[in-house]
């Protein structure tokens, strides 16, 4: 099944809340869900432990630069969907884990400082598919987003489309429960309410059937 990789090289981009909003969404549907904690501040790990995740869950801390390959293709079982969580830097750990996915997506919050370090992913990804000879699925979602979209917002995201990058709909907007998730643990389905659970829901479920959109028509 797919190996979901999400990497940017900025931190604080959304790459944790991407993994579990996604990992846990798609976990509620029965999918099982492998996801590697790369980042060396075990985001994944942390969260994983501060209440009891789904059985379908499983969490795997400490996956170094050499073991990264290995580790994919060991837990890339039929049936399950791989999401690796990577560190907010351009590494040779970010170019492995790259090589073996089937879809890369990069959180970008909707300011310019984002969008110029987050293009070095989009690099990194075009560096991979030249030396393998083969095209890896691509998507950028903006994380952090504001019910009324900014100007800056607007621009970027239209930027992003007339370069050929593919931008997932609906965005994560900024929400309550969703950083909750890491203050208390849980899940959206789990955790006692957080602001408007209904339509954090309604965002993450919606974000989920996009990316699955992606996987199945990649």
């Amino acid at each position: 099944m797919p190996v979901i990789v999400i990497a940017s090289p900025k931190g604080g981009s959304g790459k944790s809340t991407v993994s579990v909003i996604l990992g846990s969404t798609l976990a509620n549907q029965g999918i099982p869900v492998t996801m590697l904690d790369c980042d060396p501040n075990k985001s994944l790990t942390i969260w994983s432990g501060k209440s009891t995740i789904p059985d379908n869950i499983t969490v795997l801390s400490g996956i170094s630069e050499t073991e990264i390959i290995k580790s994919i293709k060991v837990n890339d079982a039929d049936g399950a969907i791989v999401i690796v969580d990577l560190e907010g830097v351009a590494s040779r750990l970010m170019s492995r884990a790259i090589s073996q996915a089937d879809l890369v997506i990069t959180p970008m919050r909707a300011t310019s400082l984002d969008a110029e370090i987050g293009a070095t992913a989009l690099n990194l990804i075009a560096e991979e598919e030249e030396a393998l000879g083969r095209d890896i699925r691509h998507s950028v979602v903006f994380t952090m987003t504001k019910a009324l979209r900014s100007r800056q917002h607007s621009g970027i995201n239209e930027s992003l489309k007339e370069q050929g990058v593919d931008v997932i709909e609906p965005s994560l907007m900024e929400r309550a429960a969703f950083s909750a998730i890491f203050a208390f643990g849980g899940n959206l389905y789990s955790m006692a309410p957080q602001g408007n659970m209904p339509t954090a829901i309604e965002n993450a479920e919606g974000f989920s059937e996009a990316v699955l959109a992606r996987l199945s028509d990649g």
